[in-house]
């Protein structure tokens, strides 16, 4: 998987795997069945076909027939489901997911120092782990999709629910909020990023670094432009500042695969771009343009947020 497709096709985890046999032997029964009333159909339009008692129709393809097609799919949907991952919170990882009006905030907790990790947009995973993800939202109902790994439970302001993860092989699954929560719902896409336990962990402590010192002049200056524009209103960066919440954490941003929840890859020339004009880039959000600043500032800036990994 790319990260830009997703597709229930292409499981690459449990549960996921388990709801893509029940949807090919869902049309596959459906499709025989079609066939079959086809085959019927054809045979009564012959000219000589031979009428039936209409209690006989009845009885076999009103009644009979579909008692046991669904006993048959009840008996052995019930057996499958028993393969879905348990829904527990007591998993060795688990993780917050708030869903925002449009974007994704992801919280972690570092098992060395027991200190928060706050990302945005992106789902870090161990390979062949359980992982809780535990699910709310801050303003509209939402839903968690990620067809490739999993179901998609709902995601609703004052209520906490839950879903466990399992990626069976590393690689970049993108997902999407599947409950339409407003005018850019359909770009509020995240990617859930399945490392080897290793790199996950290494992944992990490098998160919960305070954000990487400025190095040289221009990025120096940067640094400086950031919290002259007042960014700190709204962004935390952790060892800058820390004070904000109202939009993404951008302490690591650099090493995030897009910026504007799955819209653009990141680089210097998106972030500039996003800087310079966001509400161009995705009509409806909330992050104001940076009125007044030069196309030389806006490069510097984008400098400095690149090079935050």
């Amino acid at each position: 998987m790319n990260g830009t497709l997703q597709s229930v096709l292409h499981p690459a985890g449990l549960d996921a795997a388990v709801i893509s046999q029940f949807a090919w032997v869902l049309f596959g029964a459906g499709t025989l069945i079609f066939a079959a009333v086809m085959a019927l159909l054809v045979l009564g339009l012959r000219d000589n076909a031979t009428p039936l008692r209409p209690g006989l129709w009845i009885a076999g393809a009103g009644v009979a027939f579909p008692v046991l097609v669904l006993s048959v799919l009840l008996v052995w949907s019930t057996w499958r489901s028993a393969r879905l991952v348990p829904q527990s919170p007591n998993a060795a990882l688990s993780i917050s997911v708030t869903a925002r009006m449009w974007w994704w905030e992801v919280r972690y907790r570092d098992p060395g120092s027991g200190r928060e990790i706050v990302t945005a947009n992106e789902i870090h995973v161990p390979v062949g782990q359980a992982v809780y993800v535990g699910l709310n939202a801050s303003d509209v109902i939402h839903s968690l999709w990620v067809p490739a790994l999993s179901g998609k439970p709902d995601m609703i302001p004052g209520r906490v629910t839950g879903l466990t993860l399992r990626a069976e092989r590393p690689g970049v699954y993108r997902g999407q909020c599947a409950e339409f929560c407003g005018a850019k719902h359909a770009r509020m896409a995240l990617h859930v990023v399945a490392l080897a336990p290793d790199a996950f962990r290494d992944w992990l402590q490098r998160q919960a670094e305070p954000a990487r010192k400025p190095q040289g002049a221009l990025l120096e200056r940067s640094r400086a432009a950031f919290l002259e524009q007042r960014c700190q209103s709204c962004h935390t960066i952790r060892g800058v500042a820390e004070t904000a919440r109202r939009g993404p954490d951008l302490t690591h941003v650099g090493s995030r695969i897009r910026i504007g929840a799955g819209l653009l890859r990141t680089h210097q020339g998106t972030l500039a771009g996003w800087n310079a004009d966001p509400l161009a880039v995705k009509p409806g959000v909330f992050m104001p343009a940076a009125a007044g600043s030069d196309g030389e500032s806006l490069r510097a800036l984008a400098a400095y947020l690149e090079h935050l990994r």
